[in-house]
């Protein structure tokens, strides 16, 4: 089971013994405050932003929609990640901003007083979020890309504090 290592000299969690799909036992963990924040970036060209800024999508305010998408997306991702636990999030929040001349960011925080953390849920939110904007702006621009799909930060539990780029 050597090759189940990760970089960090833990073992992958979601694996029982045999190597098979396993989901965490989570009932001997202290609940813990905790929070995680993720991002997502979508380009397209300059024009398709123009039209999203000015409020000229027939389909409405893409923003307000991705944001909402995105939010609806971390209270599902249970739904979506095998062998995620349901949880009860006590705070979704996700920014959506425009960043000139050809670029969105997305950024989700998660919140939750539980026995596991929020990353997917994080996850989730930002990329369901960037998946909205593309679907809303298909028709103008279909060569939109999403990238930087990435945890940023996230603290509580076991594992303490991690921030992309921070010393770890």
């Amino acid at each position: 089971m050597d090759n189940l290592i990760d970089t960090d000299g833990g073992s992958l969690t979601h694996l029982d013994a045999d190597g098979r799909a396993n989901m965490v036992d989570v009932s001997d963990k202290d609940p813990t405050n905790r929070e995680a924040q993720a991002q997502a970036w979508i380009r397209m060209r300059p024009s398709t932003l123009k039209l999203i800024q000015q409020n000229g999508h027939p389909k409405g305010d893409v923003f307000a929609v991705a944001r909402i998408a995105g939010i609806m997306a971390a209270k599902k991702t249970h739904d979506l990640i095998p062998l995620c636990h349901p949880l009860m999030l006590s705070s979704i929040h996700v920014e959506v901003k425009a960043v000139e001349p050809d670029s969105v960011r997305i950024v989700s925080t998660c919140r939750l007083n539980g026995r596991t953390g929020v990353e997917l849920e994080a996850l989730t939110a930002a990329s369901v979020a960037a998946l909205t904007i593309y679907d809303m702006c298909k028709a103008v621009d279909r060569g939109m890309i999403i990238d930087n799909i990435q945890l940023l930060r996230k603290q509580g539990g076991r594992s303490g504090y991690f921030e992309i780029g921070a010393p770890q």
